[in-house]
């Protein structure tokens, strides 16, 4: 059974809080806050300082485009600074965002993306822009292969092509020879020994799981399926804890998108004492998905499955 969602009021708002996107990158919500009262500055700088470290530069952008002004804000830094890609990356994501939201025509977020990325050929983040749009409404292999041209371990674009591929043949049912699989398994092998992609095949386990249940073909309790407990799965979610344990890299900005996906899948697999290692290194900093997977409120679903392996419920 699913938990209740939280109560109304301040314990919502503090549900909220700790579904932030901004994850534990203290500049970037401070640089987010600064944004929301028109000071775009603090934004300008942040991405200046960020460079070419492509994983944050696309994290860092992606959450300041989701404030609620920064499309405004992104035009006015844009009459000061008409040369900017940094400027021309926030207005082009963050018209994607709105374009997400049905409050922006999709092909004017295209143009946006092309703008930016023709300011700064070598940046992945535009690409990244045009396949977060194209993931509701189109083609996305060949822009997933630009990004991989600019970056070929590009976190973000991974998590959203695993998404995307697990949506094939919604209603075929379980199959562990489905594509997500086969593409999860090959972008893990490809990648450097110590990059966060080896935890990619869980990423495809999960959304083959939301695409299962949404579907009816596995219960709507993760922990009562037995999507989780197979003899595949479990090499799967072993492989991944051991990278974790190897290799965890305390610095990649996504990184805690990462451990609540391995966590999750250790609740569901019933190893409680490694989802309690999991939920230590996690702290408050849960994430929507996979908690939400497939109709749950996630910040409870997180609460009572963290209290649960940690030993406080």
């Amino acid at each position: 059974m699913s938990p209740p969602p939280p109560p109304l009021g301040r314990a919502r708002k503090r549900a909220a809080l700790a579904l932030d996107t901004a994850l534990d990158d203290a500049e970037l919500i401070a640089a987010r806050a600064a944004l929301a009262q028109g000071r775009w500055q603090v934004a300008r700088s942040l991405l200046v300082h960020t460079g070419d470290d492509w994983d944050r530069r696309g994290h860092r952008a992606v959450v300041l485009a989701r404030e609620r002004h920064s499309a405004a804000w992104a035009r006015d830094w844009l009459v000061a600074e008409p040369d900017s890609g940094d400027a021309s990356l926030l207005l082009a994501l963050a018209l994607v965002e709105r374009a997400l939201q049905g409050k922006e025509k999709p092909d004017r977020a295209r143009e946006a993306c092309r703008d930016a990325a023709a300011l700064r050929p070598d940046d992945p983040t535009p690409w990244l822009g045009l396949l977060l749009l194209e993931r509701a409404w189109g083609e996305t292999e060949r822009l997933f292969g630009e990004i991989r041209v600019r970056y070929a371990d590009h976190h973000h674009a991974h998590h959203l092509m695993v998404a995307r591929l697990a949506e094939q043949h919604p209603g075929a049912g379980p199959d562990p020879l489905h594509e997500v699989y086969d593409f999860a398994n090959w972008a893990a092998e490809q990648a450097p020994a110590d990059s966060p992609l080896a935890v990619l095949p869980v990423i495809a386990h999960a959304e083959r799981y939301r695409v299962l249940a949404t579907a009816g073909h596995e219960p709507a309790d993760p922990a009562a399926s037995g999507h989780w407990t197979g003899r595949r799965a479990r090499q799967v979610m072993k492989a991944a804890f051991d990278w974790w344990l190897e290799w965890e890299h305390e610095g990649h900005p996504r990184r805690l998108v990462d451990l609540n996906y391995l966590a999750h899948a250790k609740v569901c697999e019933g190893r409680g004492a490694e989802a309690a290692a999991l939920f230590h290194r996690i702290g408050e900093h849960p994430t929507a998905a996979p908690w939400s997977y497939p109709d749950r409120d996630p910040y409870p679903a997180f609460r009572v499955a963290r209290a649960a392996a940690l030993g406080t419920a």
